[in-house]
């Protein structure tokens, strides 16, 4: 018989209603939990019939289930935080309020009251009795259209955000995200708003509707790092960035738009090692062919990005490209190269692009390239294109170095296979 060897994960609960379809509610919540390092519990409020194209029924469970399933995990777990999503009746909103004062951990309220095609969920004596929540709340999380409902502040930009975030603290949250997704812009801006300092979270709007369940995700991320000890601050920055990543990496299930990735920053860690044994290799193969005239021997101007790469922190290079045999160390994350600038820009065209190799930019590179008709990007420092015209899924990308062109790829092979056609067509 083996010896156990348990695990001890900070515990986590969500009060919500359950979600057939698994992209809202407690499924989503439960799924970002655990990918945040926590151990949910769950609390179900309703039972609804729907899918990735909409609701088709639902249904409030009694109060005296409700208030039982808080109970039973209040009676034997050690909860560190939590949150609230559908709540679905006003007897269920005041039931939780109550309890909530009674709360010895951090409360996120995420108040669903709007649906996104903008019809009211709850009737007026549920909308009032979110107050009393709100009042117990850490972090109170609402979408324009619920900070409306909230507060009557209609909310349009950074300014008219951070005047909601300010009277649903006075109103008794320690704190108020006020989401920016369903402000219209390229840019959304989520506000935190705390008595100490109003902080804005920025970030390019991203051209999907697999929005669903977004809010439910955010929220149970914020509970979970809080549940972990991160300070609400951190908290709220980080899962932020989360549900960026979530929805451009949506996952394409259902009929209709798809669904947030809830597992996304999890499946990105682990892509961290072989994506560098990945830039290992492509520097091996390259020491081996030959392909001097296009990649000077010793350089391996080599990196690697993670499949949901969002940042110079999920992108490999090579730290000592002028070393001989290479060894582990010698590829790292986090190194603001003009290769990572490359790759990342790459993305913006086509997503899956993974890797890219440097190679002189000569004359004679230029007509190989015209002759094999290769797409070819060009990028600023900035990481956005010069050209008026986007150039889609681009092979070859160029960031305005006279010295240095940039074969670009979705895996290893591939990037091998181009850089030596190249090669062949290089006099």
């Amino acid at each position: 018989m083996r010896l156990p060897a348990p695990d001890s994960r900070p515990v986590a609960l969500t009060i919500a209603g359950s979600d057939s379809g698994g992209g809202a509610g407690i499924q989503a919540d439960l799924a970002t939990m655990a990918a945040h390092g926590a151990f949910g519990t769950s609390v179900v409020t309703a039972v609804t019939a729907q899918h990735t194209r909409g609701v088709e029924r639902s249904v409030p469970l009694p109060l005296e289930e409700v208030t039982g399933q808080l109970g039973a995990v209040r009676g034997d777990f050690d909860v560190r935080g939590a949150k609230t999503g559908m709540l679905a009746t006003t007897e269920i909103v005041k039931a939780v309020a109550d309890r909530a004062a009674a709360f010895d951990f951090p409360l996120v309220v995420d108040p669903v009251m709007v649906a996104t095609s903008g019809d009211r969920l709850l009737e007026p004596a549920a909308e009032r009795a979110y107050e009393k929540l709100i009042a117990e709340a850490a972090v109170v999380t609402p979408n324009a259209d619920e900070a409306e409902v909230l507060t009557g502040i209609s909310v349009d930009d950074e300014e008219s955000a951070r005047e909601a975030g300010d009277q649903l603290c006075d109103l008794g949250a320690e704190s108020a995200l006020v989401k920016g997704g369903h402000v219209p812009g390229e840019l959304v801006r989520d506000v935190l708003v705390t008595d100490e300092e109003t902080v804005t979270f920025e970030h390019s709007r991203i051209d999907t509707d697999a929005t669903h369940g977004s809010g439910c995700a955010l929220s149970a991320a914020i509970a979970a790092r809080l549940a972990d000890g991160d300070d609400r601050r951190t908290a709220v920055e980080r899962s932020v960035d989360f549900l960026t990543r979530a929805v451009r990496y949506h996952y394409d299930v259902g009929q209709g738009p798809g669904g947030v990735n809830h597992l996304v920053d999890l499946r990105n860690d682990a892509m961290r090692e072989p994506t560098a044994a990945a830039v290992r290799t492509i520097a091996a193969e390259l020491a081996d062919a030959d392909v001097s005239r296009l990649v000077p021997r010793g350089r391996r101007p080599v990196v690697g990005a993670t499949p949901y790469a969002e940042s110079f922190d999920d992108v490999a290079t090579l730290s000592r490209p002028n070393s001989g045999e290479l060894i582990d160390s010698d590829v790292r994350f986090g190194d603001s190269s003009d290769g990572a600038d490359v790759v990342l820009a790459a993305r913006e065209r086509s997503p899956d692009v993974r890797f890219a190799v440097g190679c002189r930019h000569t004359q004679a590179v230029v007509e190989a390239l015209e002759s094999l008709e290769w797409p070819v990007c060009e990028i600023g420092r900035d990481g956005r294109s010069k050209s008026e015209a986007a150039v889609e899924r681009p092979v070859a990308v160029t960031d305005g170095s006279e010295s240095i062109v940039w074969i670009v790829a979705a895996d290893v092979e591939t990037v091998l296979d181009r850089v030596r056609e190249l090669g062949t067509r290089v006099s």
